[in-house]
């Protein structure tokens, strides 16, 4: 509208600035490598998703060292951090907080809860019912929460890094669509290799203590690398080529595709939005300055996994979203 003043911009990231900025995280990898063996791929969108603000779901079998690598990202930080173990019986003041009475003063004070820390892992999500995982949703998505009549604001960088056992099911409550997709991203964890195995057996196999990292990441540094990832250049032909994957697996005949049968539900504009931020980190941590085609198939089925609701049909073919999002990416041309 005319008389209306418009914010410009902000400069993209040129490649010395980056290599510059990039080099901020060189010591947060080394103290990692002190305490883990291998799972590099799930650090890095770890790192990811701590710089982008998104939230993370790390499934595996038990002794992957899901909690493990969360504990070991946050003791490199100097930020604040609470583990909240989920049980059956838990309940949502348990994560956020409640109003306690004074009975000589007669007003009620608020105790806040563990949610008030700048990472929280939340451990087994998937242990407690759907009454208490939803109290992490406004956390989650609005970055505040409310006791009472009073609304709370959470500690900036606020992350999210909850664990989730995909085989066993009794005593479990499964994460509703809505909330799982609040994450950034679902990471899988796979077994290690057989000279990672051994790594870890001369590292963890003693009755002394296992080693520990320092804290080498400052609040002030970690803002300075988020706004770095805003300046990341993403050209217009790869944002038409993120937003067509996502259309993909809402209406996979538009695009030659014969998987309509097997998706129930497709990725929502929330997968779109970022689809974008986790390609813009993955080519930060890689030393580039602008995203490439490339970034966004490397992130897209950490991204996408858990957006998309397969159907009973796909269940009985035993198809996972997996399968759907490379044969999608293996489909739609590269720009």
């Amino acid at each position: 509208m005319q008389g209306m003043s418009q914010i410009a911009p902000p400069p993209h990231l040129e490649p010395v600035e980056l290599q510059q900025l990039r080099g901020l995280l060189d010591p947060l990898y080394a103290e990692i490598s002190k305490v883990m063996v291998g799972q590099r791929a799930v650090l890095e969108r770890m790192i990811e998703g701590l710089l982008v603000g998104g939230h993370l779901l790390l499934e595996g079998v038990p002794g992957l060292a899901k909690t493990l690598a969360a504990r070991t990202l946050a003791s490199c930080l100097r930020l604040s951090f609470s583990r909240i173990q989920f049980t059956p019986d838990l309940l949502p003041a348990d994560i956020v907080g409640t109003q306690i009475y004074n009975p000589r003063s007669g007003e009620f004070t608020v105790k806040k809860g563990p949610i008030f820390a700048h990472i929280v892992l939340a451990d087994e999500i998937n242990r407690a019912p759907a009454k208490v995982q939803s109290a992490l949703l406004e956390a989650m998505q609005e970055g505040q929460v409310t006791i009472g009549d009073v609304t709370h604001i959470l500690p900036k960088p606020f992350l999210v890094l909850a664990t989730q056992n995909p085989i066993e099911h009794e005593g479990t409550y499964p994460l509703a669509e809505a909330q799982a997709d609040r994450f950034l991203m679902k990471l899988k964890l796979d077994y290690p290799s057989a000279e990672e195995e051994q790594s870890i057996l001369q590292r963890m196999a003693k009755i002394a203590p296992p080693p520990t990292s320092s804290a080498v990441l400052s609040e002030s540094v970690l803002h300075q690398l988020s706004a770095a990832i805003d300046r990341m250049y993403l050209d217009v032909k790869v944002e038409k080529y993120i937003v067509d994957i996502v259309h993909a697996t809402r209406k996979p005949a538009q695009f030659g595709l014969s998987l309509a049968h097997l998706i129930q539900f497709g990725a929502s504009p929330r997968g779109t939005i970022a689809l974008a931020l986790a390609s813009k980190a993955q080519a930060f941590l890689a030393g580039r300055h602008f995203v490439t085609p490339q970034d966004v198939k490397a992130v897209a089925p950490d991204v996408l996994r858990h957006r998309i609701l397969m159907s009973y049909e796909a269940e009985a073919e035993d198809v996972t979203s997996d399968r759907v999002i490379q044969d999608i990416l293996s489909s739609l041309p590269v720009p």
